[in-house]
């Protein structure tokens, strides 16, 4: 049985995205506990070069609904104003009600449809939608989830794989 872009889609984000938002009440309770700031915590990196934990989430979000958004239709915009945890959980939260208002069809119809996406400042890349979501989006998506959860194990908060992969 081969598996659809939707499933793909639409497993890949949900999940990852409602585990990161979990991860957060984490966060916060870790904050809390030891009487951090979460400021703190939303602005450490793994690396002096790389981006803070806000513009992960914020990325990650972004790839979903980007992704999701390209495949359908045109993606909508969100502002990156977050500052504090609650402010990211009701970004994910937005993101998860945009992800699920399409329909796996609408998803599955962008297979081979041309798919034109911004790698960089002024450039751009057009890729078949199996090969955008596959090749491109996806492991994006996973890149910036992934390092949000790294820094926040750097960082001392009590999670663990089963928490990234939502099964906590």
């Amino acid at each position: 049985m081969p598996i659809s872009m939707s499933s793909v889609a639409l497993q890949s984000f949900e999940s990852t995205l409602s585990a990161l938002s979990k991860i957060l009440d984490k966060v916060a309770a870790h904050c809390e506990a030891k009487k951090i700031d979460p400021a703190v915590l939303l602005g450490m990196r793994l690396y002096p070069d790389m981006l803070p934990l806000t513009k992960q989430v914020q990325l990650a979000s972004d790839f979903a609904k980007n992704t999701i958004g390209r495949l359908t239709g045109e993606p909508p915009k969100f502002p990156d104003e977050e500052k504090t945890i609650a402010e990211l959980k009701a970004r994910l939260a937005k993101t998860l009600d945009y992800i699920k208002s399409v329909t796996p069809a609408q998803i599955d119809a962008a297979v081979d449809k041309d798919v034109t996406f911004p790698i960089g400042p002024q450039q751009t890349m057009t890729l078949k939608g199996a090969d955008y979501l596959i090749g491109f989006a996806l492991p994006n998506f996973y890149f910036h989830a992934a390092t949000a959860y790294d820094i926040l194990r750097q960082s001392g908060v009590e999670i663990g794989k089963r928490d990234f992969l939502g099964r906590a």
